[in-house]
This record gives structure tokens, sequence and C-alpha cells, in this order.
């Protein structure tokens, strides 16, 4: 099945429409008020870090637990950094943690080896990897297996929606067929075939035809979990048209939410997923089973 192509071809415009940070001229600042502030909850929260889930390659994940965290039944929130695959760290992202904390859940920040070092389809296993091992290992700070929710940005809600649809007992049979049921995608991508046209970005993700279509949910059979796909009101027409995608691919029964936020943009949205009173906090914490 082919994807839907972007309205317009010309080289210069799709490299303008997957560029957000020219698009946004804030962003170095929010991505820096992004690693202030993980730097303090880092100091506040303590946890677990850097804690191996992949021998082969060596990642290790971060980990955040409520103080009560004898008490077993915790739902459990993975979330994934964005950076297109070749940017950032899970440093930068422990700011999503306190808030879920506070409330109840266990909050779990991987890491992944970094296009060019590895391919994309090489960060998809190493984060099924990473699934595996908090289905494995996370009762041991109170946390819910049949609980996990995976969360991504940008990039990494393109890896969310690739976990929602992972064959878990085929890549290890003491895993469940439905160990995650719920996904969320923040600005996510879905379709990998305009990618192979962005000039910036191509040299350093190496993408094929091959690749593309193992690797774009968009041409995946609807999966039996359900994903949130929500974006900024204020992304790009080609971002906003990604995170359409899958609704109309998969349709409403396996993406009951898929919504763009008013006067939000690709990295001011991510922020919200940490403001109680904000309706992208309010869908994290619906899939996990938390109030609302």
């Amino acid at each position: 099945m082919k994807s839907p192509l972007p309205a317009r071809r010309d080289p210069a415009w799709i490299d303008a429409q997957y560029n957000n940070r020219a698009l946004v001229p804030s962003a170095g600042d929010l991505i820096a008020g992004w690693t202030r502030d993980s730097a303090e909850a880092l100091a506040a929260l303590g946890g677990e870090r850097d804690l191996c889930f992949d021998d082969a390659s060596g990642m290790g994940l971060d980990l955040f637990a409520p103080a009560r965290r004898r008490r077993a039944g915790a739902p459990v929130l993975l979330f994934i950094h964005g950076g297109y695959w070749r940017a950032l760290d899970k440093a930068d992202h422990a700011f999503i943690a306190p808030a879920f904390v506070q409330a109840g859940a266990v909050v779990v920040v991987p890491n992944y080896t970094l296009c060019p070092a590895i391919g994309i389809d090489g960060i998809a296993m190493q984060m099924a990897q990473a699934v595996a091992w908090t289905w494995r290992h996370v009762h041991r700070w109170g946390g819910d297996r049949r609980r996990i929710v995976v969360a991504g940005h940008s990039a990494g809600g393109h890896l969310a929606a690739m976990l929602l649809c992972c064959d878990w007992p085929a890549l290890s049979p003491d895993l469940p067929a439905g160990l995650v049921r719920q996904a969320l995608s923040i600005s996510g991508l879905f379709d990998l075939a305009p990618l192979r046209r962005v000039s910036w970005l191509q040299p350093d993700l190496r993408l094929t035809p091959a690749l593309v279509r193992r690797l774009s949910p968009a041409r995946f059979p609807a999966p039996a979990g359900e994903l949130a796909c929500v974006a900024g009101g204020d992304e790009s027409q080609e971002f906003l048209r990604q995170n359409g995608l899958l609704r109309q691919r998969w349709g409403a029964a396996a993406v009951p939410v898929c919504e763009a936020l008013d006067g939000l943009n690709h990295f001011s949205i991510l922020r919200t997923l940490t403001q109680p009173d904000a309706r992208l906090h309010q869908l994290a914490r619906r899939q996990l089973g938390l109030p609302t």
C-alpha cells in the first residue's frame, strides 16, 4: 500500500517542512530548558540511573519510582525521546518524570544508539529490548508489568507506534502478545518515505525503499492496542499530515485520539505532558489508569 505523498515535491519545501528547529526560533531555548529541568529532576528524584537493558549495545535506562515503591501495582510510563533518531539523550528528558511519579506511576526513560552509528531498524530493536527489560524487572520497583504505556516525542512517537505493533513472542518466547496495549505519540512520524528526500537528514538516516516499508507504521495492519496521536496545532503541514495518517490507515478503534492542540509547536507541546491541567497530560494519565 502506497502512502500519500506530500502535496508539493519541491526539495526546498520538503527540507523546510521537516526542519523543526528552523520553524521554531525558540527551539534552542526550549530544549535547553528541558536539559536544565531534567538536571533538577534527577537531583530531586534520585532514581536508578543507567540500568543496562541490552547487553549487545550496552544501552541503559533511568527509572523513577514513587516513594511507596514497595506497594505493587503502579502503572508504568516508558518515555522515548526524539531528535530525529540522531540527537538528544535520556538525560535531557528526565523532566517528564516528576509529575507522573507524584501521581503514582513508575517512569522509565531509555537511551538508544544514535544514527548514523546505527539504523532506525536497530533503534527500534533496542527500544523493544527496553520494553522487554521493563516487563521482566519493573516489579522490583512496584510497577505493574500489565500496565506499561509507551509514549514518545517526534522520532520517539514513531518508535512508540512501532512498539504497539511489535510481535513480542517472536522477540522472546517469555513475552506476552499484548505486552503493550496503550501508546502515546507526540508529534510522531509514521510515513518515512518523505524523509528520504530531506537533504540534511538522509545522510544520517540512510533510508532505503525497503527500510521505509519495514519502518513506516502507516504501512502496517492496525494493531490490537490503542494509540493516541497528538501534535501541536502550530506544527508544519507535513507534521500535521503525519499526525493524522494512522487514524486514516488504522481507523478510530486503533487510534481513538487524533488531535492537534492549538497554540503549541513541535517543542512546546512536550512541556504540556508535565502540566496536570493540560490535555496531553490528561491523556497520558487516562492511558495509565490514573485519576484525571
